[in-house]
């Protein structure tokens, strides 16, 4: 699947690793190095030297919990038009879905980016409208941007479900469940963080970084260099994706960021509470603030479950099993019949396995 000239030079890089003789187990934290893990056979290519990898909490939708759904189709069934992108649509609680809600009649919409919400916003100044943001460092600044504008719509407000990723990297230290030799970080986040954000988990926890691109080649060489620190018994974050990381990353963005956001508490799907791990609008902010607008109805969002009976998306989140090893994969959970979000979103480490892995 590789064209002559990568296929070669993935054999260079397969080769080096093997010449190290290694038994290493790395993590990665996202759906679009999952993807190109599945796509291109590179999990059996790294087995073969030594390297095991597997996909931790890396997909936005699939982290959000079950109680930030149903807050989301609590807004939808109680008169407020609710915005989010198309994988947040299909996720099953056991209050329904987004699209459960839309087939009663509440007014949900898909949308592909903010600007769409705010739009829509201003066509109904009389209705409420609600944008439900979702992503990490990657997408928040993109959230923050109508908010400091003067023409931002009165009836417009953002539910944030934004997560930030150094506090996941520690927790899964302090769960303890795996061993992890090294991580893969995601470049896409790095391009807005830099690579300074990643140092103090090396640091404190002896544990090599690398950030990584997106394609074949660019995971190849991040597990490469990973195993090259571990060798030489160093822990350091490096940087793979220098074609567009840079270490101080988008000084605009992070500025962006912390003039609207502040960290917060909050659990993640298959993860207790985890300490400053979330982004909630700051106290200037309120006025778009969805928690605090509609703060009335959300007081009505019923109780629901963690997960479906049976589901262990949190178990695949942690890395703790793949998703062949679920009992409903790809039996009672189909990407047309979703247990869970693992199998919704297409960063879903189930929907990558069910879409291009192996056939059953």
């Amino acid at each position: 699947m590789f064209k002559y000239r990568d296929e070669e030079t993935a054999r260079k890089v397969l080769d080096h690793i093997r010449a190290m003789d290694v038994d290493v187990r790395l993590m990665h934290i996202c759906g679009t190095h999952q993807d190109a893990i599945v796509r291109f056979g590179l999990e059996d290519m790294l087995n073969e030297v030594g390297v095991r990898i597997a996909q931790g909490p890396g997909c936005p939708v699939c982290v959000t919990t079950s109680h930030e759904i149903a807050d989301a189709i609590t807004l939808a069934r109680n008169g407020v038009t609710v915005t989010a992108f198309g994988d947040m649509m299909r996720v099953p609680t056991t209050a329904g879905s987004l699209f459960t809600a839309k087939a009663e009649g509440a007014d949900v919409r898909i949308v592909y980016s903010i600007d769409d919400a705010v739009q829509m916003a201003r066509e109904q100044p009389d209705k409420p409208l609600v944008f439900v943001g979702v992503g990490f460092e990657t997408t928040a600044p993109s959230t923050c941007v109508p908010l400091h504008k003067d023409d931002c719509p009165e009836n417009f407000s953002v539910y944030s479900c934004h997560r930030i990723c150094p506090p996941i990297i520690e927790t899964l230290f302090d769960l303890g469940e795996n061993r992890i030799d090294g991580f893969i970080m995601p470049g896409h986040v790095a391009v807005i963080t830099g690579t300074g954000m990643f140092e103090p988990v090396s640091a404190k926890h002896h544990v090599p970084q690398v950030i990584a691109g997106f394609e074949p080649l660019d995971i190849l060489m991040s597990c490469y260099m990973l195993c090259k620190q571990l060798k030489e018994g160093r822990a350091e974050v490096e940087n793979e994706y220098t074609r567009l990381v840079r270490p101080e990353g988008n000084p605009a963005a992070l500025r962006l960021m912390e003039e609207t956001f502040t960290p917060v508490d909050r659990a993640w799907r298959g993860f207790p509470v985890i300490r400053k791990s979330a982004l909630s609008l700051k106290p200037e902010f309120e006025a778009h603030d969805a928690t605090k607008v509609h703060e009335d109805i959300l007081k009505l969002t019923p109780e629901v479950e963690a997960e479906a009976k049976g589901c262990r998306c949190g178990d695949v989140l942690r890395g703790i099993i793949k998703s062949d090893e679920c009992p409903m994969f790809g039996k009672v959970c189909k990407p047309m019949n979703p247990m869970g979000p693992c199998m919704v979103s297409a960063e879903g480490n189930c929907s990558i396995a069910y879409r291009l892995g192996p056939k059953r």
